[in-house]
């Protein structure tokens, strides 16, 4: 049982949960943002996407993340698709989102074996 409490204490540092997030941080048309920013601790990493233009990728406050609030915050676009996540770099590409996933099955995994 030592063992399995201290594997899961060295999953959950190396994972950084309960701590603040890191976001990516641009604005572009691409999808090649690498800025990264260290976000508070009431953040969340944001994506929007104008219709047709440009992607905004930082930290917002998680109490911030919904339409009305963010139309307000970016009056200069129009139409727009959002999405806000809590974990490190979350905001990225889509294809780079697998290693979050995979670091929440890694210690999902971990959870389980410990549990039984």
């Amino acid at each position: 049982m030592k063992h399995c409490l201290g594997l899961c204490l060295l999953l959950g540092s190396l994972l950084g949960l309960g701590s603040a997030i890191r976001c990516y941080s641009c604005k572009d048309y691409t999808a090649s943002c690498s800025k990264q920013r260290d976000c508070s601790y009431d953040d969340a990493c944001l994506t929007l996407t104008e219709r047709g233009g440009q992607t905004f990728r930082q930290c917002l406050k998680y109490s911030d993340c919904e339409f009305g609030r963010l139309a307000q915050m970016f009056p200069q676009v129009s139409t727009f698709t959002f999405k806000c996540c809590n974990s490190d770099l979350c905001n990225s590409a889509p294809s780079a989102a697998t290693s979050s996933l995979i670091g929440l099955l890694a210690s999902t995994a971990v959870m389980w074996w410990c549990v039984h």
